[in-house]
């Protein structure tokens, strides 16, 4: 089962290398990573997929907890949070087979943001299991290049992960 842990963190150097040192020495596996700075300019949010039960969850939050300049650590609930993922896929294509990327572009609301003689790169924003399928519907195609930015999560209303330090 997939976990979201968000956290908010001092925005120091060396913090993200502490973290994922910890997840080195409990021989947790992050399956995906993403930080950036929050609101507040001397704190960063980090968010965290792990794959585990609800033991492996527990634990990764204690640990992080633990750490120096961890201000605040939260497991989002599932049913419960907003996520998205952001993909850049650039295609071989030659003018042949170029509308039929286009269509599968329009069909995913994806952006073409490069084309060239030979090439098209697409943007898609969405959720984990959107961006999969676009990748999976672009795979009959030759893929270049991927590049994802990991999974981005906040919790849905009004509920947030308060910093205790303000």
């Amino acid at each position: 089962m997939k976990h979201t842990i968000s956290a908010l963190v001092d925005n120091k150097a060396g913090v993200l290398a502490r973290i994922s040192g910890l997840f080195a020495r409990r021989g947790f596996n992050i399956d995906s990573l993403a930080v950036g700075t929050s609101g507040d300019p001397e704190v960063s949010r980090v968010c965290i997929i792990v794959d585990g039960d609800d033991y492996v969850a527990e634990q990764v939050t204690r640990q992080l907890d633990k750490l120096i300049n961890v201000r605040k650590v939260k497991v989002l609930d599932e049913k419960s949070l907003t996520s998205r993922e952001l993909v850049l896929v650039k295609v071989n294509v030659g003018v042949s087979k170029r509308s039929e990327i286009i269509d599968i572009a329009r069909i995913m609301s994806a952006d073409i943001v490069d084309i060239s003689h030979d090439t098209l790169t697409l943007e898609f924003s969405g959720k984990t299991e959107k961006v999969d399928q676009l990748i999976d519907l672009l795979s009959k195609y030759d893929i270049l290049e991927v590049t994802r930015t990991g999974t981005i999560a906040l919790q849905k209303g009004q509920a947030t992960i308060h910093d205790p330090y303000e």
